[in-house]
């Protein structure tokens, strides 16, 4: 499904009884469209479905645990958001979020205590209890932002589809535990246009001084005490709202009773905030990274967040993506934010991987061709990455040349390259036979193919299976990107035998890659060629 879109108008308008019709004239303006459409790769085919109540430009949408799918944020006016039968919307991004029901084609605006203020393309993610968890990160009309309360972009939340409320969790790379301050809903008191908030100023005041202050100060502590800890002040400089960076779902594991109660996410490069800064697009790119992790105990949603090893250089737009080993490539993107000054940027061609045991950053192969702003890559079935793309704004905004030394501007470039990590040049295990479908709470059995001897060894050595959903990917974001880790069952030389989730949550409905991985000679992990298979589930039928 793709939502939203590009459309362009003039306003204001006059009619006329000459023509008729009304005459645009004055300032072009581009436009959100409510448009939403359906490919179907049966036979390469586009239909149109119903539309959005608002039109969004750079909006992000992801699939729920019920198959739905929500929909948050984008504009409908970018340039001058004035909107005069709803005046109190104005110069803010849309707040309404919408559910699509795919029993009957339909959206539905979710209510008010749905609302909330966010950036464009707002790094959403599905967590294993169903709710949608915001990670503070999208996409800022740099370098001023969107919104006139963008400062609440900083505050990280979960969404709940059932009760469509959000749940602040804390402020965006800080270990503060606004959920547990009593101060939950702060973003939902100070959205002017929530009407039917629960939230009282006299709660909310309470809930300040007895618990606010007294929490965040402890986590705090050690930056107090002691400013010159590099790490507690590398946090404090990498907190808050991060622009034009990717945010990775780390791979779901199970906990000894197979819950998935805990999901990780890497944030790396993009451009800071300054914390708090009024405007959320500073202009360097940084080396910083993060990993916020959200754990689900119960009814309670806690958010944490540390520090890991910077990036070797810093890095504005750079994509993300996951391997079936658990480390992160990371490619192309510039120095520095090309949104603000188009074309000033210098390209950046050497990839890096995170490293999720070590939890750091090394560096890789050199891409063949520069690639920033509208950058893409995907995993492959067999383990490689496809990387493309590379559509920059007109230098300066206005016509489209390439400066010496700086990125290409004169053009797209429509070209594709692939990266073979290192695992895909030697002995790997293979995927036999296995089931083509399988539900949650489900066993699924795998077979092994034993083609030769350095194989058998390689499949006598597998100690994890995974299923990573397919890619789908735009402006750095892909909300239903996932790894899941199955547990193991059974292990024989041609079988093995994992334990499906229980949760519907941790594998939404839909086509996955079957992934084995098995530890080499030297010690190193080493995914098969991956198998199609698709979760089922039992989807929504809420429509009216």
């Amino acid at each position: 499904m793709a939502v939203g879109g590009t459309d362009y108008y003039h306003e204001p308008g006059v009619s006329t009884s000459l023509l008729g019709e009304p005459i645009n004239f004055g300032l072009s303006e581009l436009e959100g469209l409510k448009n939403s459409r359906i490919f179907n790769p049966e036979d390469n085919s586009w239909r149109k479905t119903g539309d959005m109540n608002f039109g969004r430009w750079y909006p992000s949408a992801l699939s729920l645990a019920n198959g739905n799918v929500l929909v948050a944020s984008g504009v409908t006016k970018l340039v001058k958001p004035v909107y005069l039968t709803r005046p109190e919307t104005s110069g803010r991004n849309v707040t309404v979020t919408e559910t699509y029901d795919t029993s009957c084609g339909e959206w539905k605006d979710n209510g008010p205590l749905a609302e909330r203020s966010l950036p464009l393309y707002p790094r959403l993610h599905l967590l294993p209890n169903g709710h949608v968890f915001y990670n503070g990160g999208g996409q800022a009309f740099n370098p001023f932002g969107q919104s006139y309360d963008q400062a609440l972009w900083n505050i990280v939340a979960a969404y709940d589809p059932q009760s469509k409320t959000w749940a602040d969790l804390g402020f965006a790379g800080l270990p503060l535990h606004l959920s547990e301050a009593g101060i939950g809903d702060l973003t939902s008191f100070l959205n002017i246009t929530n009407t039917e908030s629960s939230t009282s100023l006299n709660g909310l005041l309470t809930g300040l001084t007895e618990e606010f202050i007294a929490n965040p100060f402890d986590a705090l502590a050690p930056i107090i005490d002691d400013p010159y800890r590099l790490a507690d002040v590398q946090a404090l400089l990498g907190a808050g709202f991060r622009g034009s960076t990717f945010s990775m779902m780390m791979p779901l594991t199970p906990d000894d009773n197979g819950v998935y109660s805990k999901a990780e996410f890497l944030t790396a490069g993009g451009v800071l905030t300054g914390v708090a800064a009024t405007s959320p697009g500073l202009y360097v790119g940084t080396n910083l990274a993060r990993i916020d992790s959200v754990t689900i105990d119960g009814e309670k949603v806690l958010y944490d967040s540390r520090s890991t090893g910077s990036l070797q250089q810093g890095r504005w737009y750079g994509t993300g993506v996951l391997l079936p080993t658990g480390e992160v490539l990371v490619v192309s993107g510039a120095d520095r934010d090309e949104v603000v000054l188009p074309g000033a940027g210098k390209p950046i061609l050497k990839a890096e991987i995170f490293d999720p045991e070590t939890e750091t950053f090394r560096q890789v192969a050199e891409q063949n061709r520069p690639r920033t702003y509208h950058n893409s890559a995907a995993l492959l079935p067999d383990g490689s990455v496809l990387i493309g793309g590379h559509a920059p704004i007109n230098t300066a905004y206005a016509y489209s040349v390439t400066l010496p030394g700086f990125s290409p501007n004169d053009g797209r470039d429509p070209s594709f390259e692939i990266y073979k990590p290192a695992y895909m040049f030697g002995d790997r295990p293979a995927i036999g036979r296995q089931n083509k479908a399988v539900g949650v709470g489900e066993r699924l059995r795998i077979g092994l193919k034993n083609t030769d001897a350095a194989t058998a060894k390689m499949n006598a050595n597998i100690e994890s299976v995974v299923l990573i959903r397919r890619t789908n990917i735009t402006h750095l974001i892909d909300g239903d990107q996932r790894s899941v880790v199955l547990p193991i069952v059974r292990h024989n030389t041609d079988r093995i035998v994992v334990q499906m989730p229980s949760q519907q949550a941790v594998v939404p409905p839909g086509d996955y890659m079957l992934f084995v991985n098995a530890r080499d000679e030297n010690g190193e992990l080493v995914p098969s060629a991956s198998k199609t298979i698709t979760v089922t589930g039992e989807l929504s039928a809420m429509c009216n």
